[in-house]
């Protein structure tokens, strides 16, 4: 069986995030979607990828050997690229309950829908830039479940990533100290910690897991006198700058560098903020880059539900926290507030 994991007809609702990038390339947690798909699926499954042809070239490049774009078997499953690939979904799939020629909804988004290839409108031809679900749905059986997880708005990923760093961390193997720890950093309940082999904590720097997990990955480097604490996860090769305070679900990715002050956030690989300066309840793609003290805020003054603009005007996002979601290659300038 070929499963083609898809990008929908709502993927313009995700911009500027996914300007460069698929849906299932999105971060909430410690991993981004497609990460989710690739640990669970087996090669047996034939995982291949749908996504828009201006993003395509650059992915099969990054990607070399996966299948993009391309029907290449008869017995084809197509799984929603903003669904969250857990324990529930596979156990779904693997039960057989998804029969040839049924569709599966969820609140009108086409979940999975598993066919021939024969009856695709877009088999053996070019794949269209995104895949209308529920008209596509409207040629099969269909059959409504409800419980998955999958990202419907533009803040989605900030909003449901404290939840997903809790249920991440606790299928990481902790409590391993592999990597090189200075005698002067404090590491507070160990047992919760993880650092790998090549990874550096250098001196005077606090790991406190009291509340929470902390992994540092391969290669990363906690600079002297930087706090961590609470649901931390700092990808390979990622740097914590001296003096920074990382805390309350912040995942780095590998690469990035990672400076002041960080609470409740997203940093994709190679993202730089390595000056002081707050950042909050935001997203951050990849090759941004921080100007020194740039500040963002994640709180109205009155405390109300945030609002954002996503170019047909003012959408209310339901969130009391909700900071700067920024697209890649995006920069600001040293003070930006």
């Amino acid at each position: 069986m070929q499963v083609i994991v898809f990008e929908d007809q709502t993927v313009s609702r995700f911009a500027p995030l996914v300007d460069l990038k698929p849906v299932y390339d999105l971060v909430t947690g410690c991993s981004s979607l497609r990460q989710r798909f690739v640990a669970n699926f087996s090669a047996s499954h034939n995982l291949s990828w749908h996504l828009r042809r201006r993003c395509a070239a650059w992915f099969s490049e990054a990607n070399p050997g996966v299948v993009v774009n391309r029907v290449t078997e008869n017995d084809v499953l197509l799984v929603n690229g903003r669904l969250i690939c857990d324990a529930a979904v596979m156990e779904f799939i693997n039960a057989g309950r998804i029969e040839p020629g049924e569709a599966v909804i969820q609140n009108g988004n086409l979940l999975f829908c598993r066919t021939t290839a024969e009856p695709l409108p877009f088999a053996g031809t070019v794949f269209p830039d995104t895949i209308n679900g529920m008209v596509l749905a409207g040629a099969f059986s269909c059959v409504e479940v409800s419980g998955f997880r999958l990202i419907e708005n533009l803040w989605d990923p900030v909003a449901m990533h404290p939840e997903m760093m809790q249920l991440d961390g606790e299928s990481l193997d902790l409590g391993r100290i592999e990597g090189k720890v200075h005698p002067s950093a404090i590491l507070v309940n160990p047992s919760a910690i993880t650092v790998e082999k090549g990874a550096e904590v250098k001196a005077g720097a606090v790991l406190d897991a009291s509340d929470g997990f902390i992994y540092i990955g391969a290669g990363a480097v906690v600079e002297p006198m930087a706090l961590l604490m609470q649901n931390v996860y700092i990808a390979p090769g990622a740097r914590v700058k001296s003096g920074a305070r990382v805390y309350s679900n912040v995942c780095i990715g590998s690469g990035a560098k990672a400076g002041g002050e960080i609470e409740d956030s997203i940093m994709e690989p190679f993202s730089n903020k390595q000056h002081d300066g707050f950042l909050g309840h935001s997203y951050i793609s990849s090759w941004c880059n921080f100007g020194a003290g740039t500040d963002t805020s994640d709180l109205k003054n009155n405390y109300s539900a945030v609002s954002i603009d996503t170019g047909r005007g003012p959408v209310k996002t339901g969130q009391q926290f909700l900071g700067l979601l920024m697209a890649e290659h995006a920069k600001c300038s040293i003070g930006t507030r």
